[in-house]
This record gives C-alpha cells, sequence and structure tokens, in this order.
C-alpha cells in the first residue's frame, strides 16, 4: 500500500484555497515531500501529518514556488527537534539554488540548526530497499535538471499461511526466513522451501509525480504502468500557446499521458485560478475517464485492489465535497 497528499495544489502563485505546490508520500513508516512550496510546514500542520520520519525531500526542479518553503521548514525542524536530519534531493541547478537559499539568504553564515544533507539527482534508481524504491526520470520544464519522481513496491509474493500449518512451519521468525526467500529445516530434519509456502507473484503499486513539464510524449516509458498519476494541469487547450511558451501542460495532454501510460487513476495538481474545476474535467475526459481535480489535503490510499480519495475536514463547507468526507472508492479492480 502507498499513500500521499496533497498539501500544495495551485500553480505558481497560492489563492485562498489552494496552497504552493507540495505533496507527501507515506509508504510504511516512511514519508517523501514531493517539492517544498512556501508554506508548506503550515500545510504539513494543518494536515495533521506531523513532522515525524520526514527526513527527506525530493524536489521536482528549482523554482521558487517548488523550494522556497525550505527556508521555513528547516526553522521549525530546528525548533521543534522533530527531525535528526534532513536528506534533499534534487538536479544539479536546483541544488545550486537550494544552497544559495538555505546559506545565503536563511542562514547567512550561522550554522545549520538540523544537519542537512543535499543528494544530486540523476534518471534511475534513486532510493531503495527489499520491498520499495524511488525512481528518478528527467522531464522537459524549463531549463536543465527537472525530474519527475515514481514510487513503486516491488513485486513480492504472499505468504500462505495455511500451507504453511499444513507443512508444520511454526509461528515466528522462521516464517519472516521463507517470505525472505531463505529455505528453513525444521526440527524434525524437513527442509521447506519458500516455494513451499509462497503463492504466485503479485505487482506492487506505484504513483508517478510529473512535477513541472511541457511535454508528455518522452515520459509514456517512464510512468508506464503506474497505478496513480500525478500530473501538472495549468492550461487549457484553449490555451496551448501559453503552456508551450511557459513549459507546462494542458489537461488534455496529462489525460493523454495517462491514457497511454495505462494508468488508473488520473489526478491533476498544479492548478490556475483562471480555470473552473469541471473545465478541467471536461477537457480530460476526451481521453481519459477517471480524474479527479486535486484540493489541499486530499489523501489517497492505493492498493491493489482499490483507490480511495478521503476529503480533508477542511473542505467541510465546499459544496462539491460536502457530504463525502470519508473514504470514497475511486477505483476498484
Amino acid at each position: 500500500m502507498l499513500e500521499f497528499v496533497m498539501l500544495g495544489t495551485a500553480a505558481s502563485a497560492p489563492s485562498v484555497q489552494r496552497g504552493l505546490p507540495s505533496q507527501m508520500v507515506l509508504y510504511q513508516d516512511e514519508r517523501f515531500l514531493v517539492d517544498c512550496g512556501e508554506g508548506t510546514q503550515r500545510q504539513i500542520l494543518r494536515s495533521g501529518l506531523g513532522f515525524r520520519h520526514l527526513t527527506r525531500v525530493l524536489l521536482t526542479h528549482g523554482h521558487l514556488d517548488h523550494i522556497l518553503g525550505l527556508g521555513g521548514l528547516i526553522s521549525t525542524f530546528a525548533r521543534w527537534e522533530a527531525v535528526p536530519q534532513l536528506e534533499i534531493y534534487a538536479g544539479k541547478r536546483a541544488l545550486e539554488r537550494v544552497e544559495d537559499l538555505l546559506f545565503r539568504v536563511v542562514l547567512r553564515g550561522a550554522p545549520l540548526p538540523v544537519p542537512v544533507d543535499l543528494y544530486e539527482v540523476q534518471a534511475g534508481v534513486l532510493l531503495e530497499s527489499d520491498t520499495f524504491e524511488v525512481r528518478a526520470f528527467e522531464v522537459a520544464h524549463r531549463g536543465p535538471d527537472c525530474f519527475g519522481y515514481l514510487f513503486r513496491e516491488k513485486p513480492r509474493r504472499p505468504f500462505l499461511p495455511d500451507k504453511a500449518a499444513a507443512l508444520g512451519v511454526p509461528q515466528g521468525p522462521v516464517r519472516r526466513e521463507l517470505v525472505n526467500g531463505r529455505s528453513i529445516t525444521l526440527a524434525d530434519g524437513r527442509v521447506i522451501h519458500p516455494d513451499d509456502v509462497l503463492g504466485a507473484e503479485r505487482p506492487g503499486v506505484a504513483i508517478a509525480f510529473t512535477g513541472d513539464v511541457a511535454r508528455v510524449d518522452t515520459l509514456v516509458d517512464e510512468v508506464r504502468g503506474a497505478d496513480v498519476l500525478v500530473c501538472e494541469a495549468t492550461y487549457l487547450e484553449r490555451d496551448a500557446e501559453l503552456a508551450r511558451r511557459f513549459g507546462h501542460l494542458t489537461a488534455a495532454r496529462g489525460a493523454w499521458l495517462a491514457r497511454e501510460a495505462g494508468a488508473r487513476l488520473l489526478v491533476f495538481n498544479h492548478l490556475s485560478q483562471r480555470y473552473r474545476v469541471r473545465e478541467l474535467l471536461d477537457e480530460a475526459h476526451t481521453f481519459f475517464p477517471e480524474v479527479v481535480v486535486a484540493r489541499d489535503f486530499d489523501r489517497f490510499t492505493v492498493t491493489r485492489d482499490k483507490i480511495t480519495l478521503t476529503h480533508s475536514e477542511l473542505h467541510r463547507d465546499d459544496p462539491d465535497v460536502k457530504g463525502k468526507i470519508d473514504k470514497g472508492v475511486l477505483f476498484a479492480v
């Protein structure tokens, strides 16, 4: 299972309803912040997520609406001693700008209040464990070193407790050995192999974040098979020339990418105040049926069987959300 929360969904400038770009991905006890627009630390508090385990920030690029929140976030961490250290991942140009922001503007020679490690992103596997990985992929925006990120559970074979019990495999650490692919020897001398108690391999779930992006034809293979595609929709097709000029997408192009990549759900973010939600949905539905125009604090839970959306209590008075605060199934197999 993977979860993510939309902390800020506005394009370029905040509005009364939308903060600047930021999303949090949750996997087991790990948390990853994707972009950190101005005011992100307050959005984290309002969301109820808190700062515990938030030790990694992944930046899609170095534009100010995606990084200005880092100064406040680090200051908050220091005051509350929320995390022991922070890792920031970004392309070379973005890291240079982050260094300028933190060391020349925010700190101005003072020591870092919390240890911060900067890591330059290259396309490919960025972080990996036995069960999970984060991949970075290049995107075309304005300038070099712009990236999207794919969060993916690795395929796994489910443990079959009935088979294990029938073979006399006791409860406890020996079962973990089998799950991890290692054979065990029982007290009576019988050797039990993983194939004896594991089912057929099941793919994990995946979520892709494009960040700001000017073209999608190069991204189909990068995000293919993602269960959820989180993609910007800064413009509509009637303003396609503006989209090209500023290196952004229309809702139609994002929906085309979701269709070609085989996504189960498309979530739009980086939204302009110039369009109504219904306009974005109508344009996207020409290419792809399962679309959500995200609101700040929307929480998505992604499993193999279904994708659910929980609206925040903060949107209780929103006419489009009223009566829908509880979890709603968006997509079910």
